[in-house]
């Protein structure tokens, strides 16, 4: 297994908010689990990205969702042409030849599921591959990192306090607008007055979050708008496609924001 397929070779792109990046250290250093709360689309993935970069480490993504079982975190035999053979899942990688393993939006996964990672998040630091019948130390460079959005948090869909107090926290949120504004400029190219206009609308839409909106406009699209203007759509356009039509189907908070966005831009 060639765990170095798995590093990241050019620096992602980020803008420390405070200190984050100190408090990360500290953690992996430590050898202690993260956990990474904040609103969709803030910088939480770019961030840990950013992190196994400066580290030097692989880093081995898992997008959670509800089909995700345990099998696929850890592993499996499967059948080929030689006969049966163990395929180790993500998880199992990453402790074993020495990774970090981001489990993004791990609230969408089954809590049943989440079980199995408990081993690696405490002082044992070490997994059990029951159907192999083999128990896997931790290579000292194995760090797990979490991340959810709180705002989407329910009864059905929640961390177990059981897992939740197994890890650090680092808190995220949108940046206010002079650095997103420069975020803006440095992902997609535009000059300083167009990120300026755009992220006046970012934040216009998040103080309709509970009046209308389950979620305002993350930086994420607010990129996305920008680099539709880079492709000549006119910012009115490119704001509403890529701001307003994503969020919200509400014809009444619809209006609200395209109207926002043509006197910001009119």
């Amino acid at each position: 297994m060639d765990i170095k397929q798995y590093k990241i070779d050019k620096e992602p792109y980020y803008l420390q908010l405070g200190n984050e990046v100190e408090l990360y250290n500290a953690a992996y250093n430590a050898k202690l689990p993260v956990m990474v709360k904040g609103p969709t689309g803030c910088g939480k993935s770019r961030f840990v990205e950013y992190m196994a970069w400066k580290l030097g480490k692989p880093i081995i993504t898992v997008s959670c969702n509800e089909d995700i079982t345990a099998s696929d975190l850890v592993g499996r035999f499967l059948l080929d042409t030689n006969g049966t053979r163990w395929v180790d899942g993500p998880l199992t990688m990453a402790a074993r030849y020495g990774a970090i393993c981001y489990l993004d939006e791990i609230v969408e996964a089954r809590q049943d599921t989440m079980v199995v990672i408990h081993s690696l998040t405490d002082h044992r630091r070490e997994l059990s591959l029951d159907k192999k019948g083999e128990l896997i130390k931790a290579h000292a460079d194995f760090q797990l990192v979490i991340s959810y959005n709180p705002g989407y948090q329910s009864l059905m869909k929640d961390l177990k306090q059981s897992t939740k107090q197994r890890f650090c926290g680092l808190d995220f949120d949108y940046a206010d607008a002079e650095i997103e504004s420069e975020i803006i400029q440095k992902e997609a190219n535009v000059t300083a007055d167009v990120a300026n206009k755009l992220v006046k609308v970012g934040q216009a839409a998040r103080k309709l979050k509970g009046h209308g909106l389950d979620e305002g406009i993350s930086t994420r699209l607010i990129v996305y708008a920008a680099q539709l203007i880079n492709q000549g759509i006119t910012p009115i356009q490119a704001s509403k496609m890529a701001m307003v039509r994503p969020i919200t189907d509400d014809v009444d908070v619809r209006e609200s924001l395209d109207n926002a966005i043509e006197l910001i831009f009119g």
